[in-house]
């Protein structure tokens, strides 16, 4: 790290903490060369190859504004998104990869989504995944009618419904 100083290649560590939920270490560094400090913060890439190939950093208020337009006139909180938004990055993140496809954020996307509200969760659906189609809403909802009546048959110890 080169002191913003005076551009000496080297400087000395004097504390580490983590910063922004535990996303990032900020660490005050001291330089052996004008005996200036100074802070920096550091945080590990994480790239999302879009369909283009082009690459850009993860933003998380990328899937906070796609997750609040799904939203919008439901009974969603800010802070519910927020919290959905950390849970996808989480989640994203335990993966270890540098690089991953914008197509896999909006899978980590979904699931959470759908446990919040699923109006909302059919309507980020039908974006992402192209519905172009009144079959294609009608096969997505009876997907979660299955999910919720099997949900319920296990909650109530039965066997879930064959067919």
């Amino acid at each position: 790290m080169h002191c913003p100083f005076c551009r000496y290649t080297d400087s000395k560590v004097i504390d580490s903490r983590t910063a922004e939920d535990g996303t990032a270490i900020r660490r005050r560094r001291s330089c052996p060369q004008c005996n200036r400090r100074f802070t920096t913060i550091e945080t590990a890439a994480l790239l999302v190859v879009k369909r283009s190939g082009v690459t850009e950093p993860f933003s998380r208020e990328k899937v906070v504004g796609g997750v609040r337009k799904a939203c919008q006139g439901r009974p969603v909180t800010e802070d519910q998104i927020a919290q959905l938004a950390q849970r996808v990055e989480e989640a994203i993140r335990a993966r270890g990869l540098a690089e991953l496809p914008s197509h896999e954020v909006g899978l980590e996307i979904l699931g959470p989504l759908r446990d919040l509200d699923l109006v909302a969760y059919l309507r980020f659906a039908s974006v992402y995944r192209a519905f172009d189609s009144l079959e294609d809403f009608e096969a997505e909802i009876a997907a979660l009618r299955r999910a919720h009546t099997d949900a319920d048959a296990e909650q109530a110890g039965e066997p879930a419904p064959v067919g």
